[in-house]
């Protein structure tokens, strides 16, 4: 082929200026993408993983939950959660404890004392109860009301029990003590059996009443509700 024939084939210079141009832009539109994908990459290993929010427990009880004759601080709640938090657990636990309550005084008032949001109850009631004579069943019939209530909200419930006073007869005894595991296996609940466990015969943790824990007394008490309670606690981490 002439000279004169590649002049013909050869492509105009404004033809060539557009390829280029084309070119370019391809680099810098690929150099971008990489910058920008760069940039998320850089942030996303800034922020770090999501960061759960605190576990929110509720405990609602009667005195021995509310703290009678202690500083806040010093109240079973505050104590729990400061235990919780020395195992590592991101824990919040509520004060819902008021003083002279039953277990019917509890039913009366688990809606407002229990919010929305709440990822799980420790329920401790019935001492009151159990003080006053009060039949067993009625007792029972309000806590399995509580329970119930707290379920269709989709809150899950730990059951701390009671016993009776031996002085009531062994056939009130028999009752009353029966009620908190027969609830517990009725709705599916882990049961820490006698929330008083080695403080209601110690009069050296209890204060001059003889009923209501000193502040060494709720802190056994959490030594040996914790467990049970960290188990709980990780149910509800585990939960869907």
């Amino acid at each position: 082929m002439s000279r004169s024939d590649d002049r013909m084939t050869a492509r105009p210079p404004d033809m060539v200026g557009r390829s280029r141009l084309r070119h370019l832009l391809r680099c810098h539109r690929g150099g971008l993408a990489t910058l920008l994908f760069l940039c998320v990459a850089a942030m996303t290993m800034l922020a770090g993983p999501a960061v759960a929010a605190p576990l929110r427990l509720v405990a609602l009880g009667d005195s021995l939950t509310a703290g009678h004759g202690l500083p806040a601080e010093a109240a079973f709640p505050a104590v729990l959660e400061r235990a919780l938090k020395e195992k590592g657990l991101d824990v919040t636990v509520a004060n819902a404890g008021v003083s002279g309550d039953t277990a019917t005084g509890g039913l009366d008032r688990v809606d407002w004392s229990v919010p929305d949001g709440t990822d799980g109850v420790i329920l401790e009631l019935g001492a009151n109860d159990m003080l006053r004579g009060t039949d067993p069943a009625v007792t029972e019939k309000a806590l399995d009301a509580i329970i119930a209530r707290l379920k269709e909200r989709g809150i899950p419930v730990m059951l701390a029990g009671m016993k009776a006073a031996r002085n009531l007869g062994p056939d009130y005894v028999a009752r009353f003590d029966a009620l908190y595991p027969r609830l517990a296996e009725r709705h599916g609940l882990m049961l820490y059996p006698f929330f008083l466990d080695g403080v209601a015969t110690d009069r050296s943790l209890t204060l001059p009443d003889g009923l209501h824990p000193t502040a060494k007394g709720v802190e056994r008490i959490v030594a040996g509700i914790l467990p049970s309670v960290e188990s709980f606690a990780t149910r509800l981490r585990k939960a869907p």
